[in-house]
């Protein structure tokens, strides 16, 4: 009987032994686990993709490939796997000298040259009769009539004329010479805004018309109309005004951090949306001194002389100002990752190895962008798969590269 309760307690210490066992199993199935855990699954045709479980690419739907995960260290040094480097196509760059175009890229506006503006205005007291020109576009000619007046003060003073011109031929050979009195007549009229044609024909006919018509002074298009038939004028009332679009302004604007690069003798050519494969020349004629205090921008104004009529105000333009070509650290654009906080490029640390460095850019020009500060000749840097590297840094610390980098 002895025997037979050693043999149970035997048996029961066994039992409790094998049920110890089981945590030591999962605890090895964990382990076997573990070494997974620096896998991500990314896609061979959109490398972007990055997910820590296997599947499908939500972009194409080929099957996810497992790679090892890039390593982010704490300066900021991404390390990528071979396969990544691969998969990404990064390509590397040395940083060199070579010349670089000062060239300028601008928007601007085509605008009405004002010097070749004119307005014509009211030179009497009067109501309009008639108005010959009632819609803006149209093309007046200098000498085309514009409009009739009835004018109480002019008539009076076309009958002073006469009456003036009468007495000179009645005492002519006289004691008193009224030669002086009529010419002060002629030049009231004149002043008033007759013209000479019109003088010489009222002094021939003898007759004063009720109404009399006034003509342009000048050519262009109508850009507005200030008065109507039936409106009274007085002196200085604007009736039209017209614009001559034989020549235009361009109107460019440049912010205030691009004036040290603008080059003031540079040549300048002016393309149009709206004219394609037309292309017009011409020099900077006028850079504003003063600021757009909200936007701190200037105006850069290049003059055009618009023969053919081609050039319309408000037609938008692209302006590139060319200046002498110069020796430069430059890098390919495509280097360049042009973030809300600052310009920034990869540059390599080790191999598969990128630290990120805040450049500051100059002028751009042949798919090259100048370097001013930030690197130095020699540093190799990444040129192709730049947002790769990027996007690495951001998967591991979710944030910008360049948050609290300084030049």
């Amino acid at each position: 009987m002895r025997y037979l309760l050693i043999l149970l307690m035997a048996l029961g210490l066994g039992a409790c032994g094998g049920k110890k066992a089981s945590p030591a199993t999962t605890d090895t199935s964990a382990t076997t686990a573990a070494p997974h855990s620096d896998l991500v699954y990314t896609c061979s045709m959109h490398p972007q993709v990055k997910l820590d479980h296997p599947g499908q690419c939500p972009i194409c739907g080929m099957q996810l490939i497992a790679e090892k995960k890039g390593i982010v260290d704490a300066d900021g040094t991404v390390v990528l796997s071979d396969q990544q480097v691969q998969l990404g196509g990064i390509r590397l760059d040395t940083v060199g000298a070579s010349v670089l175009g000062d060239r300028m890229l601008l928007a601007a506006t085509v605008s009405t040259d004002e010097t070749r503006s004119s307005t014509v205005s009211g030179r009497i007291t009067g109501r309009i009769e008639k108005l010959y020109f009632k819609e803006t576009g149209a093309y007046i000619r200098k000498g085309d009539k514009l409009y009739d007046l009835y004018s109480e003060e002019l008539n009076n003073a076309k009958q002073e004329y006469l009456l003036a011109q009468d007495r000179v031929e009645t005492l002519k050979g006289g004691l008193v010479d009224l030669r002086q009195l009529a010419e002060a007549a002629r030049n009231k009229l004149l002043l008033w805004g007759m013209s000479e044609a019109q003088v010489a024909e009222l002094a021939r006919t003898r007759q004063a018309a009720t109404t009399t018509s006034f003509y342009s002074p000048a050519s262009g298009y109508v850009s507005a109309i200030e008065s109507h038939e039936g409106d009274y004028l007085s002196a200085g009332t604007v009736v039209v005004r017209l614009a001559d679009i034989s020549s235009v302004w361009v109107e460019a604007q440049v912010y205030t951090s691009q004036l040290p690069d603008l080059d003031r003798r540079g040549s300048v050519t002016i393309r149009c949306p709206d004219l394609p494969g037309k292309e017009f020349t011409g020099k900077i004629s006028l850079v504003n001194p003063e600021l757009d205090p909200d936007q701190r921008i200037n105006l850069v104004r290049i003059t055009l002389e618009n023969p053919a009529g081609l050039l319309k105000p408000g037609m938008a333009a692209a302006v590139t100002i060319t200046g002498g070509a110069r020796n430069s650290l430059t890098l390919p654009e495509s280097a360049v990752l042009r973030l809300p906080t600052g310009n920034m490029v990869w540059v390599q640390a080790g191999h598969n190895s990128f630290r990120p460095v805040m450049v500051q850019t100059g002028q751009e020009g042949g798919g090259r962008i100048e370097i001013r500060a930030g690197l130095q000749q020699g540093d190799v840097i990444v040129s192709e798969g730049a947002y790769l590297v990027n996007s690495e840094y951001s998967f591991k610390h979710g944030s910008d590269a360049m948050a609290g980098m300084k030049m």
